[in-house]
């Protein structure tokens, strides 16, 4: 089975020759800027990885995957807009480059694009493919309207944190993968075991991004180590602080997240203390291995030679070991 980089180059070569349009220039050249702005290229990747993984033919697959990835550069032009986010990959963002009318509308074609992409598929598939990917498209922005939900409302459990970033990030790696699987001729039941075996990964991704955000090294993190507790995100981390705490530490949290002015570094450094003083950098990891290990095993039920799984195994464990 071929390695992920190999499919990862794939897909930026492909998509650096895709067929968009030009004119006016207002409008494509902003989705080239976007799709050229480099990234993990993950999602299609597992898509080409679960095609091979069941003998299916990479070419006849490219279409889909492509879909994929343009679909998710969209999701991030939009959702640069609604964060008003000045920077996406070190590179200024579109709605800054060009302004928040083109941003929108140049995405609102890029998502037809990621459609005409997907139906690129045989006739006997293709309902079953755009269907899956629709309903995920749809689950994608309800997860991103969860998250801004969660932004001004009081309480959020972590069952509530939980199934945003299902939504949110971790359905469109089970979607790649079970559309992947499908067009090479999977069982339902086996593409469903892959589609698991992604969403349960994507979970265990996002809360380790969680636990790296606040411990971190920022020198191989690439992002500032503490930025979720300057902005008080609901996190894992800090959901399971403020669950769990004695009416004391509550306090003294609560205290930090209402505070307009403050130090960021001593705010950092005070809300790590609590987090230490409740264990919630041990209870963050033993969910990202449950939700890991969920994943391996649904990856494991999949009836194939195990060297076939060889390639999506080392995948997520990459995904698994980013630096502290």
């Amino acid at each position: 089975m071929n390695d992920p980089r190999h499919y990862q180059q794939l897909i930026e070569q492909r998509l650096s020759t895709l067929e968009l349009g030009s004119r006016p220039p207002e409008l494509y050249d902003p989705i080239r800027y976007m799709l050229a702005l480099g990234g993990k290229r993950m999602r299609p990747a597992l898509l080409l990885m679960a095609n091979e993984m069941f003998g299916g033919n990479t070419e006849t697959s490219i279409g889909p995957a492509l879909g994929i990835e343009v679909f998710h550069n969209f999701t991030l032009l939009h959702d640069d807009i609604m964060d008003k986010a000045p920077l996406r990959r070190s590179q200024p963002t579109v709605h800054t480059r060009w302004n928040n009318d083109i941003a929108i509308l140049s995405g609102d074609t890029m998502f037809v694009h990621s459609c005409q992409l997907m139906m690129q598929t045989s006739s006997e598939l293709q309902a079953e493919v755009l269907a899956d990917f629709f309903k995920t498209a749809i689950e994608v922005c309800e997860g991103q309207q969860l998250d801004m939900n969660f932004e001004n409302q009081p309480h959020v459990s972590i069952a509530d944190y939980i199934e945003m970033i299902r939504l949110k990030t971790a359905v469109l790696l089970g979607c790649s993968l079970r559309i992947g699987a499908r067009l090479a001729g999977a069982s339902a039941l086996d593409a469903d075991r892959l589609y698991h075996f992604g969403t349960d990964l994507g979970i265990a991704f996002q809360l380790h991004d969680d636990l790296l955000d606040a411990y971190g090294d920022p020198e191989k993190f690439g992002k500032q180590v503490g930025g979720d507790i300057i902005a008080n995100k609901k996190t894992f981390l800090m959901l399971s602080a403020i669950e769990s705490a004695d009416m004391y530490t509550l306090d003294e949290l609560n205290d930090w997240l209402r505070r307009k002015d403050f130090n960021a570094v001593e705010k950092v450094d005070a809300v790590k203390r609590i987090f230490e003083k409740l264990d919630i950098r041990s209870r963050t990891q033993q969910e990202i291995d449950r939700y890991f290990d969920r994943a391996l095993s649904a990856l494991s039920a999949i009836p194939v030679a195990d060297n076939r799984k060889v390639a999506l195994r080392t995948l997520s464990e990459q995904l698994m070991v980013r630096e502290h």
